[in-house]
């Protein structure tokens, strides 16, 4: 039996990045959909797993498609489906369990810290040794999460990384590479003139290196992920 997945994009320029190779290596259908133009599907129970990415607009923002996203989300939790949320995906995830997502004080863009939690360590981000990931960020929004949500990492700031039954919700990205940061940095550059970030504080010297240690994280990450994917197929 084929494994499909389910991902969901929220605009162009934000995508699978280096999922998409680690999942068609394991042999899984992926079925893209664009939120803006697509429908987006309620019932998720011809899919293994769903991932719903980025994207520039807010969960709260009154849109059709966002409402659809969450109503799938809510769907999938009740169906024990696994769900990755990215960025807006995880803050369309927080409040369709019952949290609230606000825009925060100071946005979050470029490369940063995020600290792992015991949760974390047990769970996405099992088999990472160090208690610190070096990251890619690019958001202005955040949430509070419901109780019962279990926080897998955070930062100085904000809540980075929960789990939620069988939905998972991460603010930052870690499937980015250079191409798609410099994709990003050009697309939303009206965004960094309003936050007076300059592009070039964004590319540091050392890019690469951040841009393999995120990589070999991302293995990491959907390597957990794929595990509990596993696991209900075979249940």
């Amino acid at each position: 039996m084929s494994k499909k997945i389910l991902s969901i994009r929220n605009i162009n320029i934000e995508t699978l990045g280096t999922l998409e190779p680690l999942f068609l290596s394991d042999g899984f259908q992926i079925e893209e959909v664009n939120a803006q133009k697509d429908r987006v599907p309620f019932s998720p129970g011809q899919y293994n797993a769903i991932v719903i990415l980025g994207g520039p607009m807010s969960a709260y923002d009154n849109l059709s498609y966002l409402a659809r996203e969450q109503e799938l989300i809510r769907n999938a939790i009740r169906k024990e489906i696994p769900i990755l949320g990215i960025c807006l995906g995880s803050q369309l995830i927080a409040q369709a369990i019952g949290g609230r997502v606000h825009r925060g004080p100071k946005k979050e863009i470029g490369w940063s810290q995020v600290i792992l939690t015991p949760n974390g360590h047990k769970s996405l981000f099992n088999g990472i040794r160090h208690k610190t990931l070096r990251v890619f960020q690019w958001h202005g929004d955040t949430y509070d999460l419901p109780e019962t949500a279990k926080i897998m990492a955070s930062s100085t700031l904000y809540p980075q990384a929960f789990r939620f039954g069988s939905a998972f919700g991460i603010q930052f990205h870690l499937e980015v590479d250079g191409e798609m940061i410099r994709t990003w940095l050009q697309e939303y550059s009206e965004e960094l003139s309003r936050e007076l970030i300059n592009p070039r504080d964004i590319i540091l010297s050392n890019e690469s290196r951040n841009i393999e240690e995120l990589k070999n994280t991302c293995k990491v990450v959907y390597s957990n992920f794929s595990k509990l994917i596993d696991i209900r197929t075979k249940s």
